[in-house]
Formats: C-alpha cells, structure tokens, sequence
C-alpha cells in the first residue's frame, strides 16, 4: 500500500503517471508511489488534467478537491486530495486493488 500523509491542508499521495496508454486505471505501484496509466498525451497540460479528472472520479468527490502539489512537468507527481480523510481515501484504494 502507498503511504498517505494527513495534514490540515488535505491527504497527499504520490503517483507515477504512465501517459499514452491504453486505458486510465491505476496499475499497480512504484516504489512508494501509485502507478496511474492515462490515454492522455503529456502535451500541453492534457495528462495533468486527465489526471485529476481520473482521481476525481475514483474518489467521487469535484475536480477542485484534487490538485497536483508538485511535479506538474514530471511524471512523478504529489497530489493533494481535499474533502476526504486519509482513511476514507485508503479504504477507497484498498477496495480498487480488491476490484482489480
């Protein structure tokens, strides 16, 4: 399981992006970081905003809740996920991994 980091400002997770890809799923994980396969290219911004539309939709909560705090140019990134406690959002990637 990645770790998820609690603080007063939201629930950080770290992912790697693979863009181009077949489908969008979460595909496993990287080291301490969550494995995100995206259809977007990583041109122009369109992979980031996959991104958070993808992670908005696994978690059911607005795109404005999900942002990227860090690696907006890399495909290692750190995102921020507001509106959710750090176990409502571990529960919710335990229960993808079951479904998968």
């Amino acid at each position: 399981m990645i770790p998820v980091r609690e603080t007063a400002n939201g629930v950080f997770l770290s992912i790697k992006v693979h863009p181009r890809a077949r489908r969008n799923a979460i595909t496993g994980t990287v080291g301490e970081a969550m494995k995100v396969s995206l259809t977007a290219p990583p041109v122009e911004g369109k992979a980031n905003q996959a991104v958070v539309e993808f992670l908005a939709d696994i978690f059911k909560i607005p795109r404005s809740s999900v942002t990227i705090a860090n690696g907006e140019t890399s495909r290692l990134k750190v995102i921020r996920i507001a509106g959710l406690s750090g176990d409502a959002v571990r529960q919710r990637l335990e229960s993808i991994s079951t479904e998968s």
